[in-house]
Protein backbone atom coordinates (compact mmCIF):
# COMPACT_ATOMS: atom_id res chain seq x y z
CA UNK A 1 0.00 0.00 0.00
CA UNK A 2 1.13 3.26 -0.64
CA UNK A 3 1.00 6.45 1.81
CA UNK A 4 1.48 10.27 1.26
CA UNK A 5 3.59 11.69 3.88
CA UNK A 6 3.46 15.51 4.19
CA UNK A 7 6.31 16.38 6.68
CA UNK A 8 8.36 19.99 6.61
CA UNK A 9 10.45 18.44 9.49
CA UNK A 10 13.21 16.13 8.13
CA UNK A 11 14.02 14.32 10.99
CA UNK A 12 10.59 13.13 11.89
CA UNK A 13 9.72 12.63 8.05
CA UNK A 14 13.01 10.22 8.26
CA UNK A 15 11.05 8.24 11.42
CA UNK A 16 8.18 8.48 9.28
CA UNK A 17 9.14 6.92 6.30
CA UNK A 18 11.15 4.23 7.86
CA UNK A 19 8.96 3.11 10.30
CA UNK A 20 5.85 2.83 7.41
CA UNK A 21 8.23 1.06 5.15
CA UNK A 22 9.22 -1.24 7.90
CA UNK A 23 5.56 -2.31 8.22
CA UNK A 24 5.04 -2.43 4.61
CA UNK A 25 4.37 0.58 3.48
CA UNK A 26 5.26 2.35 0.07
CA UNK A 27 6.35 5.94 1.31
CA UNK A 28 6.01 8.80 -0.75
CA UNK A 29 7.22 12.10 1.19
CA UNK A 30 6.99 15.52 0.56
CA UNK A 31 8.62 18.66 2.71
CA UNK A 32 5.70 21.24 1.63
CA UNK A 33 2.10 21.27 0.97
CA UNK A 34 2.34 21.92 -3.16
CA UNK A 35 4.38 19.01 -2.95
CA UNK A 36 2.20 17.11 -1.61
CA UNK A 37 -0.83 18.50 -3.70
CA UNK A 38 1.32 17.39 -6.46
CA UNK A 39 2.14 14.13 -5.43
CA UNK A 40 -1.60 13.16 -4.40
CA UNK A 41 -2.49 13.00 -8.27
CA UNK A 42 -0.92 9.69 -7.94
CA UNK A 43 -3.91 7.28 -7.95
CA UNK A 44 -2.25 4.59 -6.08
CA UNK A 45 -1.90 6.19 -2.95
CA UNK A 46 -4.33 4.90 -0.27
CA UNK A 47 -4.10 7.40 2.88
CA UNK A 48 -1.89 10.83 3.28
CA UNK A 49 -0.19 11.74 6.58
CA UNK A 50 -0.15 15.24 6.39
CA UNK A 51 1.37 17.36 9.44
CA UNK A 52 -0.61 20.80 10.58
CA UNK A 53 2.82 22.83 10.99
CA UNK A 54 3.21 23.38 7.27
CA UNK A 55 4.90 26.43 6.72
CA UNK A 56 3.21 29.30 4.05
CA UNK A 57 -0.02 27.35 3.19
CA UNK A 58 -2.26 26.07 5.83
CA UNK A 59 -2.58 22.21 6.39
CA UNK A 60 -5.89 22.76 5.47
CA UNK A 61 -5.81 24.54 2.23
CA UNK A 62 -3.67 21.43 1.32
CA UNK A 63 -5.90 19.00 2.68
CA UNK A 64 -8.91 20.30 1.04
CA UNK A 65 -6.77 20.57 -2.53
CA UNK A 66 -5.97 16.47 -2.08
CA UNK A 67 -9.49 15.97 -1.50
CA UNK A 68 -10.05 18.00 -4.89
CA UNK A 69 -8.34 15.30 -6.55
CA UNK A 70 -9.48 11.91 -4.42
CA UNK A 71 -13.02 12.97 -2.60
CA UNK A 72 -12.59 9.60 -0.70
CA UNK A 73 -9.08 9.88 0.29
CA UNK A 74 -8.21 8.76 4.48
CA UNK A 75 -6.15 11.92 5.93
CA UNK A 76 -4.24 11.54 9.05
CA UNK A 77 -3.36 14.73 10.49
CA UNK A 78 -0.21 15.71 13.20
CA UNK A 79 -0.62 18.09 15.17
CA UNK A 80 0.68 19.52 18.35
CA UNK A 81 -2.45 21.52 19.63
CA UNK A 82 -5.50 19.70 20.84
CA UNK A 83 -7.44 18.35 17.98
CA UNK A 84 -10.92 19.64 17.24
CA UNK A 85 -13.83 17.63 15.93
CA UNK A 86 -13.03 14.76 13.46
CA UNK A 87 -14.86 14.88 10.38
CA UNK A 88 -15.65 11.90 8.03
CA UNK A 89 -12.57 11.68 5.92
CA UNK A 90 -9.59 13.30 8.50
CA UNK A 91 -8.40 11.59 12.00
CA UNK A 92 -6.24 13.80 14.42
CA UNK A 93 -3.13 12.45 16.14
CA UNK A 94 -1.16 14.43 18.88
CA UNK A 95 2.07 14.81 18.67
CA UNK A 96 4.09 13.12 20.55
CA UNK A 97 2.52 9.75 19.45
CA UNK A 98 3.89 6.25 19.81
CA UNK A 99 4.32 4.91 16.40
CA UNK A 100 2.38 1.78 17.27
CA UNK A 101 -0.76 3.96 17.40
CA UNK A 102 -0.09 5.52 13.86
CA UNK A 103 -0.43 2.39 12.28
CA UNK A 104 -3.24 1.46 13.85
CA UNK A 105 -4.67 4.46 12.79
CA UNK A 106 -3.66 3.82 9.09
CA UNK A 107 -5.15 0.07 9.42
CA UNK A 108 -8.58 1.77 10.78
CA UNK A 109 -8.89 4.79 7.72
CA UNK A 110 -7.81 2.67 5.28
CA UNK A 111 -10.22 -0.37 6.34
CA UNK A 112 -13.26 2.08 6.73
CA UNK A 113 -12.48 3.19 3.18
CA UNK A 114 -12.06 -0.20 1.63
CA UNK A 115 -8.88 -1.34 0.78
CA UNK A 116 -7.85 -5.03 0.44
CA UNK A 117 -4.87 -5.36 2.34
CA UNK A 118 -3.24 -8.00 4.52
CA UNK A 119 -4.65 -8.53 7.49
CA UNK A 120 -2.87 -11.93 8.81
CA UNK A 121 0.75 -12.60 9.14
CA UNK A 122 1.74 -16.26 10.01
CA UNK A 123 5.25 -18.04 10.39
CA UNK A 124 4.49 -21.91 11.22
CA UNK A 125 2.27 -22.21 13.74
CA UNK A 126 2.59 -18.27 15.12
CA UNK A 127 -0.21 -16.30 13.83
CA UNK A 128 -0.89 -12.32 13.97
CA UNK A 129 -4.72 -10.90 13.06
CA UNK A 130 -3.21 -6.76 12.20
CA UNK A 131 -7.07 -5.75 12.68
CA UNK A 132 -8.13 -7.61 15.80
CA UNK A 133 -4.54 -7.05 17.18
CA UNK A 134 -4.34 -10.69 18.46
CA UNK A 135 -1.90 -13.13 18.36
CA UNK A 136 -1.95 -17.28 18.21
CA UNK A 137 0.34 -20.38 18.47
CA UNK A 138 -1.70 -22.57 17.28
CA UNK A 139 -4.74 -22.47 19.51
CA UNK A 140 -3.04 -21.12 22.28
CA UNK A 141 -3.92 -17.31 22.84
CA UNK A 142 -1.11 -14.96 23.06
CA UNK A 143 -1.84 -11.59 25.42
CA UNK A 144 0.51 -8.85 23.91
CA UNK A 145 0.19 -5.10 24.45
CA UNK A 146 0.16 -3.01 21.75
CA UNK A 147 3.91 -2.26 21.77
CA UNK A 148 4.82 -5.77 22.33
CA UNK A 149 2.60 -6.50 19.52
CA UNK A 150 4.30 -3.91 17.44
CA UNK A 151 7.39 -5.91 17.93
CA UNK A 152 6.36 -9.17 16.96
CA UNK A 153 4.57 -7.74 13.81
CA UNK A 154 8.07 -6.10 12.92
CA UNK A 155 10.36 -9.25 13.52
CA UNK A 156 7.45 -11.32 11.60
CA UNK A 157 7.89 -8.77 8.14
CA UNK A 158 11.62 -9.06 8.89
CA UNK A 159 11.85 -12.89 9.27
CA UNK A 160 15.66 -14.03 8.78
CA UNK A 161 17.02 -10.86 8.74
CA UNK A 162 19.45 -9.83 11.45
CA UNK A 163 17.84 -6.68 13.11
CA UNK A 164 19.81 -4.58 15.19
CA UNK A 165 18.63 -2.80 18.18
CA UNK A 166 18.94 0.77 17.46
CA UNK A 167 17.41 -0.35 14.15
CA UNK A 168 14.53 -1.82 16.40
CA UNK A 169 14.27 1.05 18.30
CA UNK A 170 14.13 3.58 15.32
CA UNK A 171 11.29 1.34 13.43
CA UNK A 172 8.74 0.31 16.41
CA UNK A 173 9.42 2.84 19.04
CA UNK A 174 9.64 5.89 16.06
CA UNK A 175 8.91 8.95 17.27
CA UNK A 176 7.66 8.08 20.68
CA UNK A 177 11.57 6.89 20.97
CA UNK A 178 13.56 9.17 23.31
CA UNK A 179 17.20 9.20 22.07
CA UNK A 180 17.97 8.84 26.31
CA UNK A 181 15.87 6.19 27.15
CA UNK A 182 17.66 2.92 28.47
CA UNK A 183 19.52 0.89 26.17
CA UNK A 184 18.19 -1.75 27.72
CA UNK A 185 14.77 -1.13 26.53
CA UNK A 186 15.20 -3.53 23.15
CA UNK A 187 16.42 -6.13 25.11
CA UNK A 188 13.75 -6.06 27.96
CA UNK A 189 10.65 -5.90 25.17
CA UNK A 190 12.34 -8.45 23.35
CA UNK A 191 12.43 -10.80 26.47
CA UNK A 192 8.56 -10.18 26.98
CA UNK A 193 7.90 -11.30 23.36
CA UNK A 194 10.10 -14.52 23.42
CA UNK A 195 8.81 -16.22 26.90
CA UNK A 196 5.07 -15.63 25.79
CA UNK A 197 5.55 -16.99 22.20
CA UNK A 198 7.88 -20.00 23.06
CA UNK A 199 6.76 -21.79 26.28
CA UNK A 200 7.86 -25.03 27.09
CA UNK A 201 7.86 -27.59 24.82
CA UNK A 202 7.65 -25.09 22.04
CA UNK A 203 10.64 -23.92 19.49
CA UNK A 204 12.13 -20.72 20.17
CA UNK A 205 11.43 -18.01 17.48
CA UNK A 206 13.60 -15.02 18.15
CA UNK A 207 17.14 -15.58 18.52
CA UNK A 208 19.87 -13.54 20.00
CA UNK A 209 23.10 -12.49 17.36
CA UNK A 210 25.86 -11.53 19.53
CA UNK A 211 27.35 -7.97 18.95
CA UNK A 212 24.74 -7.60 16.18
CA UNK A 213 21.29 -7.84 18.04
CA UNK A 214 18.31 -10.59 16.80
CA UNK A 215 16.85 -12.80 14.12
CA UNK A 216 13.49 -13.96 14.00
CA UNK A 217 13.71 -17.50 12.42
CA UNK A 218 11.03 -19.22 10.26
CA UNK A 219 12.94 -22.79 10.88
CA UNK A 220 13.92 -24.96 13.55
CA UNK A 221 15.76 -28.38 13.32
CA UNK A 222 15.53 -30.32 16.73
CA UNK A 223 15.01 -27.31 18.23
CA UNK A 224 17.91 -25.46 17.16
CA UNK A 225 18.24 -22.48 14.93
CA UNK A 226 20.15 -22.65 11.79
CA UNK A 227 22.45 -19.66 12.34
CA UNK A 228 22.06 -18.88 8.13
CA UNK A 229 25.97 -17.39 8.66
CA UNK A 230 24.61 -14.32 10.44
CA UNK A 231 27.13 -14.43 13.82
CA UNK A 232 27.21 -16.35 16.78
CA UNK A 233 23.23 -17.98 18.27
CA UNK A 234 22.80 -17.36 21.66
CA UNK A 235 19.52 -18.03 23.34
Amino acid sequence: MRILVVEPEAPLMRILERGLRAHGYEVLGAETGQHGVALASDASIRCVVLDCALPGEGADMVREQIRAQHADLPVILLTSRDAPLVDDRADFLRKPFAFEELIGRIHARTRAAGEERVTTLASGDLRLDLLARCAWREERFIDLPSREFALLEYFMRHAGRVLSRQAILADVWGYDYDAGSDSNLVDVYVRYVRNKIAQAGESPLIRTVRGEGYRFDTHTVDGVNDALGHGVIAG
